[in-house]
């Protein structure tokens, strides 16, 4: 499953959603983008508390979302800021691995395969 989201990301990437619009202006996509950045700042904690050796990998996959979409000025900290909630509101619950933190893992997991999915298929033409 992490690879499709993967996979699905650089898609995304490759196609770059944004770069035909002003780099500042509101892109109809960018609610689905703070979604996603949330669930990769989560995936950066949980995975991390659950020892799968990832190391930065969804914080990787963050900058890699960043460079491909070049949000500037209120985007950029809109998508920033997002990651950080998703890290910090999981921070603030688990400080250990549990079995909800696994069944967490999972759901985020199958949740932004799903956002990149279809934010591939709408926009990425």
């Amino acid at each position: 499953m992490p690879h499709r989201l993967l996979a699905a990301l650089l898609i995304a990437a490759t196609l770059g959603l944004g770069s035909a619009r002003a780099q500042d202006a509101a892109a109809p996509f960018d609610g689905d983008l703070a979604r996603l950045s949330e669930i990769l700042g989560t995936l950066h904690y949980l995975r991390g508390i659950c020892g799968n050796n990832e190391g930065a990998k969804w914080r990787n996959e963050m900058q890699a979302l960043v460079d491909a979409e070049t949000p500037s000025g209120e985007r950029r900290a809109r998508m920033i800021s997002s990651f950080n909630r998703g890290y910090n509101g999981f921070q603030q619950t688990y400080r250990t691995c549990t079995p909800a933190a696994d069944i967490a893992i999972r759901r985020y997991l199958e949740e932004g395969s799903k956002i990149s999915r279809d934010l591939t298929a709408r926009y990425a033409n």
